[in-house]
């Protein structure tokens, strides 16, 4: 994130990515934890119409709105935006401390969409984080924000029935190996059955 300098005929402006595709989030979640990737094609259909710029995901503290003084692309790297802060107290600490270096990340809140395939769980992480969520499909994006904590601090990270079932269903054996479990357990049955009689 970087302040564009104020000229004669235009106001200063901040320009950032709220996210980059392909890259990994910090370890999220409480009791289950995961990181987070969001795939390149996760914004071919996501609604940023009505998407405000926000301070630390702050509803008191906005700074823009999507067509007013905020402008959402979406290019190879990810979700850029250029914000014309408003000429308020918060607009100009805000520059001021871009500038300085104090806030120097980004983040946004979002929503996906109500399929199965629009995310993806896998076991495949470490100690510190032992899942994988790769987003496919975002349905909405709600804010972008400078913010003084990224990888997504403020965004819904507990997990939803859907992502929660995925979760149980890693944690299973494969169905042949279910399938061997049964076997053998009727075996045993029936063994025990006979040494009865």
């Amino acid at each position: 994130m970087e302040v564009r300098e104020a000229t004669t005929d235009k106001p200063a402006t901040i320009e950032g990515y709220a996210l980059k595709f392909n890259c990994d989030s910090e370890p999220m979640g409480w009791l289950t934890r995961f990181r987070e990737r969001i795939d390149p094609h996760a914004l071919d259909n996501a609604d940023m119409t009505n998407a405000v710029a926000l301070f630390n995901h702050d509803q008191n503290q906005i700074l823009g709105r999507n067509g007013v003084n905020l402008e959402l692309s979406v290019d190879d790297t990810g979700l850029k935006y250029v914000l014309t802060p408003p000429d308020t107290q918060l607009g100009r600490d805000l520059v001021e401390n871009v500038r300085a270096g104090i806030i120097s990340q980004s983040s946004f809140a979002f929503s996906i969409t109500d399929d199965s395939d629009a995310e993806k769980w896998t076991r495949d992480g470490d100690a510190e984080a032992p899942y994988n969520r790769l987003i496919r499909m975002i349905d909405r994006i709600y804010d972008v924000s400078p913010v003084t904590t990224p990888a997504y601090p403020d965004t819904e990270v507990k997990l939803g029935t859907r992502s929660l079932d995925q979760l149980k269903a890693l944690e299973q054996p494969p169905k042949w190996q279910q399938e061997r479990q049964k076997m053998l357990n009727e075996l045993k049955r029936e063994d025990l059955l006979r040494g009865l009689f």
